[in-house]
């Protein structure tokens, strides 16, 4: 089977003068259709680098990686946000929410990449406030909500089109336990429908949601094992 996502050789490295600065190191994956995968690793280990690269908002890379059987690392900058905006919903760990928008408002903002028709967008929004239980908050602009409500809204904006993937950096990191469990059960319902999901997590708990655990350590892969009950046949790569 033709793995959804699939990366050989990929690296990331910074030049300050002489001097480089690895950031990934030989970055072999594959990624089937329905995992749920967890990124783990210390500090500094490329987490969110290698989560930036295969959201393709970061080009800075060699490598080749392949999305839905597209060569990502021959694609212009033009055809990577086509691809990113049809298929990718991304959860940031420093919310992204635009300022200037009402929660309404940015929760439509996926929608009118999908070109959705007026009528369909706002039942959708209403439905995503409703479901998130922020129907009180949706006339209110991202500095009048805590940090925790903001990622709450920039966890809805994700899912609001129940994307193929989704990417998760730190998704209740700034949420208290109980919205927390509601994110990571709402993510394993998302998941179990067929939606892949790949997290980046400092948190045992939430990784104990997937079926993945890939290990990072200075740029490097040091570790990819199914977690406890997770499906046989999590994907390794060739």
């Amino acid at each position: 089977m033709e793995p959804l996502i699939r990366l050989r050789n990929l690296e990331k490295v910074i030049e300050a003068g002489p001097n480089k600065f690895w950031l990934l190191r030989r970055i072999n994956l594959d990624i089937q259709a329905g995992e749920f995968v967890t990124i783990m690793g210390p500090s500094g280990a490329g987490k969110s680098t290698l989560l930036s690269i295969i959201g393709m908002l970061d080009g800075a890379w060699s490598g080749d990686f392949y999305f839905l059987g597209e060569a990502v690392h021959k694609l212009n900058v033009k055809k990577r946000n086509e691809l990113h905006k049809a298929n990718i919903g991304f959860v940031f760990q420093s919310y992204h929410l635009i300022d200037n928008l009402t929660v309404f408002e940015n929760l439509e903002v996926p929608l009118s990449y999908k070109n959705v028709p007026h009528k369909e967008r706002v039942s959708l929004v209403c439905d995503t406030l409703d479901r998130f239980h922020i129907v009180g908050k949706k006339d209110l602009f991202p500095n009048q909500l805590s940090g925790g409500q903001q990622q709450l809204v920039g966890v809805a904006r994700a899912v609001i089109l129940s994307p193929k993937l989704i990417l998760a950096d730190e998704p209740t990191g700034n949420l208290h336990s109980a919205q927390g469990e509601e994110i990571m059960q709402l993510f394993k319902r998302l998941n179990d429908g067929g939606t892949t999901i790949i997290q980046v997590t400092h948190s045992e708990r939430n990784a104990s949601y997937g079926s993945r655990i890939i290990q990072l350590k200075d740029g490097w892969v040091v570790g990819d094992n199914a977690t406890a009950g997770a499906p046989v046949g999590a994907a390794q790569p060739a």
